[in-house]
């Protein structure tokens, strides 16, 4: 019988490429979550769609999370389920349960499957990293680089509490940190406009992306295949590792697309407020826990993905 993984958020746009990179390895996606994407996952899984198990459920309900992993012998987890940043920052009460205490659930699903639950990989973010602050009415300096967000700080408490089910239960991990993850099906959040425009190029149309700034950016297929093999191939320890995002301005991901859609970037627009750059004071990159590791660089990930919506 092939591993059976348990994908917390798998309704969601990283979610739903971490299905298809399980499936493509013959493995059984179980996806946990408040509620299915049918229409994106047609999009992406196609008729494979009907090989993923799916449990509507909340994190905070330990006995339904034990019952899946009993029903489907669950053999590793990756964790995506969270509240975004607009939702921690309006609601921080919620935002703390599910991405703190939901994260909690998931550690203690493990441990309680010792033995049956061989690997974790989880969603840790570059928003545990600031802007270089220096910020002398919170105390802070250029070198503290705190998290800015609700969310960000829900992060990097889970990233402690990771350590802590390492230290005291030996409960092995990988958190992953993605900085903008782009691609197909990308709908929503302030930084899908990039994909939104991929899109918008593939098929003619004009498109305004709402934010300006130099961030690093991630396709999404390398990011499914991170979370998947840090579950399969989870070493011993907390880990958590930075995925080597390409730098580029708003700009320039526009020049990338019209050098894949020759004239597109004349019907793109930019438009917003600059968003943080997030940067790692101390980079710790995913291929210093796999080797091997392969970055799709930016204007093919742009091209995969304008070739995505063509072909469509």
């Amino acid at each position: 019988m092939s591993d059976s993984v348990l994908v917390t958020g798998g309704g969601g746009f990283i979610g739903t490429w971490v299905l298809r990179e399980l499936l493509s390895r013959g493995l059984r996606p179980v996806v946990f979550d408040v509620q299915k994407n049918d229409e994106r996952w047609q999009s992406i899984l196609g008729g494979d769609t009907a090989k993923v198990a799916f449990v509507a459920g909340s994190l905070l309900d330990r006995g339904l999370l034990q019952r899946t992993a009993d029903k489907h012998h669950v053999s590793h987890i990756i964790h995506l389920a969270a509240l975004l940043t607009p939702n921690c920052q309006q609601d921080p009460f919620a935002g703390c349960e599910v991405n703190v205490l939901g994260s909690v659930a998931l550690f203690e699903l493990a441990r309680a499957c010792a033995g049956q639950i061989k690997g974790i990989s989880y969603a840790s973010s570059y928003a545990v990293y600031g802007p270089e602050a220096d910020d002398r009415s919170l105390g802070l300096t250029a070198a503290d680089n705190r998290p800015p967000s609700f969310y960000g700080a829900f992060k990097m408490a889970v990233d402690s509490i990771a350590e802590q089910y390492w230290r005291h239960f030996s409960i092995a991990s990988v958190g992953i940190r993605p900085h903008v993850a782009y691609g197909p099906e990308r709908t929503v959040g302030l930084t899908a406009g990039p994909s939104q425009a991929c899109r918008a190029a593939a098929l003619g149309e004009p498109y305004s992306i709402n934010y300006t700034g130099r961030v690093g950016y991630d396709y999404v297929e390398d990011v499914a295949r991170a979370f998947v093999q840090s579950a399969l191939e989870t070493p011993r320890g907390s880990v958590v590792v930075d995925l080597p995002s390409q730098l580029a301005t708003t700009e320039e991901f526009v020049n990338v697309i019209d050098r894949v859609v020759p004239g597109a970037g004349l019907r793109l627009k930019i438009d917003g407020p600059a968003i943080p750059s997030n940067i790692p004071p101390k980079p710790h990159y995913i291929s210093e826990l796999f080797p091997d590791w392969k970055t799709t660089t930016l204007e093919e990930g742009v091209r995969r993905t304008v070739d995505f919506y063509r072909n469509r």
